[in-house]
């Protein structure tokens, strides 16, 4: 059996890089109107092919202005742009953004570069995620803990968030992932057929003196994938 995770693990890379390559990046070059369309109905057909399947707890709030989630890999990504077609606008490091074919996907959907060795990258953050509010009309989806977890419990969340989402009074809706890394684990490279699960928790209205909220907010998070792995067997 573990012969054959790693053969899904590779095929999954393949995909993912292929369905990028060859049908997403010239798509967006030459439809640029339906960005959002593309990115959508794309990832839909490379979660299906890596043999993924979505379900969703909750409601995503479509007049939130940023989605905060944890993070476990790329199919967090890839699942996420199939469940809904809001034309989100994420986070990446910059590094993902010199990369051959993910840098070019990044770049032609108006993505957000986040160059964490560099002490203006939070104030370039601000105007970015700023930005995307006023004049895009994106809601910014990012990743707190910062890189990809390895295990059950939340990483401590960088605290670039809760600065952006106190300075701009930011709605804010947290999101639970769950599943992503049976899928495909880039960790010890195995892939299987599994569901890949979103848990919509409600949208917090951050205000620029409230002190709390981003230590409420990881805790709620984290009770969610307790819960999921303690009742349902289900890891994050």
């Amino acid at each position: 059996m573990k012969i054959f995770a790693k053969i899904r693990f590779y095929w999954g890379a393949f995909i993912i890089s292929f369905n990028t390559a060859v049908l997403m990046i010239p798509a967006l070059m030459l439809f640029g109107k339906y960005k959002s369309t593309i990115v959508h109905h794309i990832n839909r057909l490379t979660l299906f092919m890596m043999g993924g399947k979505l379900a969703q707890v909750g409601e995503m709030d479509t007049t939130a202005d940023m989605y905060v989630m944890n993070h476990q890999g790329i199919v967090d990504i890839i699942a996420l742009e199939a469940l809904q077609n809001n034309h989100l606008r994420w986070v990446a490091k910059k590094e993902l953004f010199d990369a051959l074919w993910f840098g070019n996907l990044l770049r032609h959907g108006e993505m957000i570069s986040l160059d964490r060795g560099n002490k203006a990258g939070l104030i370039k953050l601000i105007k970015d995620v700023k930005e995307s509010r006023e004049k895009y009309h994106r809601p910014v989806a990012i990743f707190p803990e910062g890189t990809r977890a390895k295990e059950q419990k939340l990483l401590p969340f960088k605290q670039g968030t809760n600065i952006i989402a106190k300075k701009l009074e930011l709605r804010v809706q947290p999101i639970v992932i769950t599943g992503s890394k049976w899928v495909l684990n880039e960790h010890i490279k195995t892939g299987h057929s599994g569901t890949v699960t979103y848990h919509f928790l409600p949208t917090i209205t951050v205000k620029s003196d409230d002190n709390t909220w981003f230590e409420t907010l990881r805790d709620n998070m984290q009770k969610v994938i307790d819960d999921e792995y303690n009742n349902n067997h289900c890891s994050r």
